[in-house]
């Protein structure tokens, strides 16, 4: 009993140790250049400088890291995963709005990028750094995606325990229909509230990612969850499923 609280206590630690190193970073910094350049710019100038687009409560970002990273930004004050913002009635289409703006990504390529090398993330509170939410748009990992395809097609569109752990970490998964659009149905953040047992209670525990598939009966998404956990040091950072290095283009 005596180790095993020792262990629990020295796990603890590290993951709040993870946490003060992301402390340390300016935790404001993306909603200061969404709300005090993009937005203002935007609407002084119809140029949302450093943004590539502000839209209808949305602003799309080039991110620092990684060629074709694209973040997907509220252009009002929303914390992250944990808001209960995100689960009020008329809530914006954020996910919808990422998968649109992956458009950025051939635009700054100077050609396609592939449907299925694509994939969408965002954090728990627990494994990011900022205090804005944002969702990643980048490519996805390429292992990670030969994974989801061994599975896609068993996949319900409920929510169950993946066989299989992503980057060393256990993640539930389902089925997201496409629309007539081409656009996941449903909203993610919701579907992980209202639908995994203990999920609304906790939500900023959870990491989520949206994955492009081709099903046997035509195109859809799988929608992953991974819960940050002491015992395994896991910060629920579902942005580990993506390579920033676009990998994926190079098959």
């Amino acid at each position: 009993m005596k180790k095993r609280f020792m262990l629990r206590a020295a796990l603890c630690g590290l993951l709040l140790a993870g946490a003060a190193c992301y402390a340390m970073a300016d935790g404001d910094a993306l909603w200061r250049i969404v709300g005090e350049q993009c937005l203002p710019n935007q609407q002084s100038q119809g140029k949302p400088d450093p943004c590539v687009e502000v839209g209808q409560g949305t602003a799309v970002l080039k991110d620092r890291y990684g060629a074709l990273q694209y973040l997907l930004i509220p252009t009002s004050r929303v914390s992250g995963i944990e808001s209960p913002q995100l689960q009020q009635d008329g809530a914006p289409a954020y996910w919808r709005e990422a998968w649109r703006a992956r458009r950025y990504m051939a635009l700054k390529r100077g050609g396609p990028v592939p449907r299925n090398a694509v994939a969408l993330a965002i954090n728990s509170q627990y494994g990011r750094s900022q205090n804005q939410l944002h969702i990643h748009i980048s490519c996805i990992d390429p292992t990670v995606r030969q994974q989801v395809d061994d599975l896609d097609d068993s996949l319900p569109r409920r929510w169950r325990p993946l066989p299989v752990e992503l980057k060393g970490h256990a993640y539930w998964a389902r089925r997201v229909d496409a629309d007539r659009d081409g656009n996941p149905q449903g909203d993610p953040f919701r579907l992980l509230a209202d639908e995994l047992p203990g999920a609304a209670e906790q939500m900023g525990r959870y990491g989520l990612a949206l994955l492009p598939a081709s099903f046997a009966d035509g195109d859809g998404f799988v929608l992953l969850a991974g819960r940050a956990d002491l015992l395994s040091a896991n910060r629920g950072s579902a942005e580990e499923l993506q390579d920033h290095d676009c990998k994926v283009l190079d098959h």
